[in-house]
């Protein structure tokens, strides 16, 4: 039951969010995106990965811009210019799955709560029959009860009469975080049943007090033409929109990745304090899939999550989901 009310409250919130889409950006080709992550998305699980939302301003750099300046500063071997940056904010809430006991639950993962900006930059690259795409990553914030994940989490379980989680003076304590991550993806598309099959490897890499990680994995994506697919934690970002905007559009995709992870703050705990851990798993994988619809400028699309467990002692494999509006102007 407590699944049922905290996806009812994301969905209220994300439809609030909506209502304020149009009046955030003002300028062509820009995109504005709002992501909802929420395990009762797909299934009726209410811990671990509790929520998470992020605001996505998409837009295609000046040369003259700050962003564009940064891009050709990297070298060619990150990036060579930015044909698309995003500015990103982030909130995400992380708890054992027996939010009633007050006392710590060793063996289960820590309370925590992550707030951090990002910036993001894009380039796409033909490289013979196949685009080369590259995504850059830097996210700047904190974990810990500045974060208000506590309050926020209380007062949602107030408001919608479920369970008072009672453990949150056992989470992690304030931290800066600093991270900065990279994503290459290779696409070869070809016509299918009308439509345009793709599909390719990709390899990513983190490095930070958040996440640092190795992570390679191969998509497919069936239906109309799009920048790429939808990316979910840790993986930062996302390459989501479809390319028309003429009518009813679609698409299918699904995803298979695997990480090294040699850190992650939400199992490790904090860096410079003591504070509650368990023991990370060092090989995780995740099987992804979902659907976009597009109507002209509008765009909704739904991606979910099966993933291996995260640590010793965990009893069963995770199930989160991801819903995203986005408007394009």
């Amino acid at each position: 039951m407590n699944g049922y009310f905290s996806l009812r409250w994301s969905l209220a919130s994300f439809f609030a969010c909506v209502c304020l889409l149009p009046g955030l950006a003002n300028a062509a080709d820009d995109a504005l995106s709002v992501k909802f992550e929420n395990d009762s998305l797909a299934s009726s699980d209410d811990g671990h990965f509790t929520s998470g939302f992020e605001l996505n301003y998409a837009y295609e750099p000046d040369a003259d811009s700050w962003t564009q300046h940064l891009a050709t500063a990297l070298p060619d071997s990150l990036i060579g210019s930015a044909d698309r940056a995003a500015y990103r904010l982030v909130h995400q809430i992380y708890t054992p799955n027996n939010i009633r006991r007050s006392e710590l639950i060793e063996d289960d993962r820590p309370y925590a709560g992550l707030v951090y900006g990002g910036i993001s930059l894009y380039e796409d690259v033909p490289i013979g029959n196949w685009l080369q795409t590259t995504d850059l990553h830097l996210d700047v914030g904190l974990v810990g009860p500045s974060s208000l994940a506590d309050s926020i989490q209380r007062e949602v379980h107030r408001v919608t009469d479920s369970e008072r989680p009672s453990g949150w003076k056992n989470q992690l304590g304030d931290e800066a975080i600093l991270n900065a991550a990279m994503r290459r993806q290779w696409w070869h598309s070809t016509p299918l049943g009308g439509k345009q099959f793709a599909h390719g490897p990709s390899v990513s890499g983190a490095l930070g007090n958040l996440y640092t990680y190795a992570s390679a994995g191969y998509s497919v994506r069936w239906g109309d033409e799009a920048s790429g697919i939808p990316t979910l934690t840790p993986i930062p970002g996302s390459r989501h929109h479809i390319t028309g905007n003429d009518g009813w559009q679609w698409y299918l995709f699904a995803s298979v990745d695997g990480y090294y992870m040699a850190q992650n703050l939400t199992l490790d705990g904090n860096s410079f304090r003591n504070s509650h851990s368990v023991d990370r798993k060092e090989w995780v994988g995740d099987v992804s899939g979902g659907l976009a619809l597009a109507w002209e400028d509008w765009q909704v699309t739904y991606a979910a999550v099966v993933r291996s467990r995260e640590f010793d002692g965990q009893e069963e494999q995770d199930k989160f989901g991801a819903l995203t509006l986005s408007k394009r102007f």
